[in-house]
């Protein structure tokens, strides 16, 4: 009974040290390293920055209008109703001029949550990169996969568009605006602005384009959270109006910096604490 009591005073604190560290390791260390989707429903748990996802769905590698690109990350997962909309925009795309179909950078991780680098947001499975590259062809390799890069479509830092900007670069965009799933799309000022310059007809699609830091190899695209999932988290809508001359603004301060204000220190990381409950079950989930 003594070496049973000695055996435990060692192993129960040690088992406690183990314990400690993983919870309190970062969150992205966390879910940046699951493998494969829990066996749960699927649902968006949180909001875009600060949640995980359920029940993930992968997107196939390869389809008949798309391609999933950088395998290697393991980041071609999200909730259904967003597998659902790629498929409904490559088809989409795979009907322009040049355009085979798409191809698909970062969804979400197999559990979503944190990333171990790149974005703070594309944590519950509703946000989706678009490379700016129309694919020649769908054949692509896994090896092409990792070392093919998109191509960037700005000039001077985002204020405007290169050459390689096409209309229908537009086009695509406009279809994914449209899309009754999206919320926001992400994009680079100077190509809101030549948007705007360059849209007729229905103009009420130019609203869900947000200018934002970089996104010139990529245009980011936001769904809306999917009717009925209560535990998922909607951004407040875009401003009223089409957006241009805020997209102005931007492009403005690109070419006539305002001051550069103080630098903030970057906040701590997301513990599985700053997450929604339920993400504890979806990382336990087998």
């Amino acid at each position: 009974m003594r070496r049973v009591l000695a055996l435990l005073a060692v192993v129960v604190p040690a088992l406690a040290m183990l314990a400690a560290p993983t919870w309190a390791k970062p969150a992205r260390e966390l879910f940046g390293h699951v493998k494969h989707a829990s066996a749960q429903r699927p649902a968006a748990l949180g909001s875009y920055a600060r949640g995980c996802l359920a029940g993930a769905v992968q997107l196939p590698e390869t389809g008949p209008t798309w391609q999933a690109m950088r395998l290697s990350r393991n980041r071609n997962w999200g909730h259904p109703a967003l597998i659902a909309f790629v498929k409904r925009l490559s088809r989409k795309a795979a009907r322009m001029p040049g355009w085979k179909g798409i191809y698909v950078g970062d969804m979400s991780q197999p559990r979503g949550g944190p990333m171990l680098t790149g974005h703070a947001s594309h944590q519950i499975g509703l946000d989706v990169d678009i490379w700016m590259r129309p694919p020649k062809r769908l054949n692509l390799s896994r090896e092409e996969r990792e070392n093919m890069s998109s191509i960037s479509t700005r000039r001077a830092r985002g204020a405007y568009v290169n050459g390689k900007w096409t209309r229908q670069h537009m086009t695509l965009i406009r279809a994914a605006a449209r899309d009754p799933a999206v919320a926001r799309i992400f994009l680079f000022p100077g190509a809101k602005v030549w948007m705007c310059r360059h849209a007729t007809g229905d103009r009420r699609w130019l609203r869900k384009v947000r200018p934002w830091w970089g996104h010139h190899a990529h245009f980011h695209v936001r769904l809306s959270c999917p009717k009925g999932e209560g535990g998922c988290i909607d951004q407040p809508p875009p401003p009223p109006g089409d957006g241009c001359a805020e997209a102005q603004r931007w492009v403005d301060d690109i070419l006539n910096p305002p001051p550069a204000p103080a630098p903030h220190p970057p906040g701590p990381p997301l513990l599985l604490d700053d997450l929604p409950r339920q993400c504890q079950a979806v990382l336990s989930s087998r």
